[in-house]
Formats: structure tokens, sequence, C-alpha cells
């Protein structure tokens, strides 16, 4: 998941979110059952896949041309950081106005997991997490803008009562989440310190999702 994504899915749902606001529970509605599909052909017109370190590295080479100095930024002891992060978030986010890469539709992948079914909505919460990517450009995870309150997966009817039943024995049914939309102009790509390990750069493209899909793989 975190390295690459598989090409052929055995069995595939997609559903798709609205997104109008956080306070939203929105269902998803199924677009899409096959087999040996392949991933990119399910995603919307003309969305970017930035699923693994090749394409999210490409991404970032065409924003912003190369890596921080991280050893730099950091500095002896840490010292000076936040001033130095923050010069250098602000020089790029002045270089990056008028590129095509902010208006682009970009898709990324988080792991879910299908969590308690609601029959009102049809359909099963979903619990995620971000993912990080380790890359050339340090460590990458996406920040979202715009996640409603609450996932909710809505099921192809034929496949309904047997995911209910494996939920029900606790079998943790993982779901890929593809999120799609674009960057946050005015803060499209921040730069920091990973938490855990001060010294570890961390690349965080902060998107405003328009689309959610569920995809379910056997």
């Amino acid at each position: 998941m975190r390295h690459a994504f598989p090409l052929i899915l055995v069995a595939l749902f997609v559903a798709t979110t609205t997104l109008a606001s956080a306070e939203d529970s929105p269902g998803g509605r199924l677009l899409l059952l096959a087999h040996r599909q392949d991933f990119q052909s399910i995603l919307p017109s003309g969305t970017q896949l930035l699923h693994d370190p090749v394409s999210i590295e490409k991404f970032l080479d065409a924003m912003d041309g190369s890596p921080p100095r991280w050893a730099d930024l950091h500095g002896p002891h840490g010292s000076h950081t936040d001033e130095r992060l923050f010069a250098l978030n602000r020089e790029r986010d002045r270089r990056r106005v008028g590129q095509e890469g902010l208006t682009q539709r970009i898709t990324f992948l988080w792991q879910g997991r299908l969590s308690s079914y609601h029959p009102d909505r049809g359909g099963f919460l979903v619990a995620i997490g971000p993912e990080v990517i380790p890359t050339k450009w340090g460590l990458v995870r996406f920040k979202v803008e715009g996640l409603p309150a609450e996932l909710v997966a809505v099921p192809p009817p034929a496949s309904r009562d047997s995911l209910r039943a494996r939920v029900a024995r606790d079998e943790g049914i993982t779901v890929i989440v593809a999120m799609t939309g674009r960057l946050v102009p005015e803060e499209s790509i921040l730069y920091d310190f990973a938490h855990e390990n001060p010294g570890q750069g961390m690349v965080m493209p902060v998107v405003r999702v328009e689309r959610i899909d569920y995809l379910l793989i056997q």
C-alpha cells in the first residue's frame, strides 16, 4: 500500500460521496463492479494518481524543482528551525503562483476499514488513517481539507449481507479510500519535520477534497 497499488482487482466497488460540508454524513453511490480492472480507468477524468514514491516524486519535481536541504533547515541541534521553515514555505508558495499543478486534479490513496453498518444510510462507516510514504524528498503525507465528519461506503446490494456478516465477525475488512481534489492555492505544499524524528523532513501537499471513492479488493 505504501509503495504500489495493484492494477489487478479481483472484486471492486466504488462509491462516491457528496462533500457539501464537514458536517454532512454523505452516503456512497455504487459506480462499478468489475474484474481485473485497471484502477486508473475508474478515476475521474483528467486526474493524476499519486499513489507511490515515483509518481509523487515526479509531481513534486514539477511543482517545486528540488527537495529542500533538510540538514541546512534543521541546523545544529535544531536551531532556528521555525524561522528557516517559514522562509522556505513562503518562498515556495510564491514560486508556485500560476503553475498548472495548482489546478490539476490529483488522487491519493489512504487505507480504510469497514466499521459498523447503518441501515438508515445503507452503508458502512469507514475508519481511515493517513498514509506516510517515504520518498527522495522526505516523508510525504497528504493533508486534507473538506473531509466529511463521517465517511459512508455503500456496498453493492449483492455483497451487502455477506459484508455485514464479515464485519459482525470482526474480520477487519480493508478498503482503499481514493481521495480526489486540488491543492489549496494559498498553502499548497507544506514543508516541516516529523514530530517523531525532528531531523526527518516531511512534505505535506494540502488537498481540498472534491470526491471520495471506496474500493474493496477481495
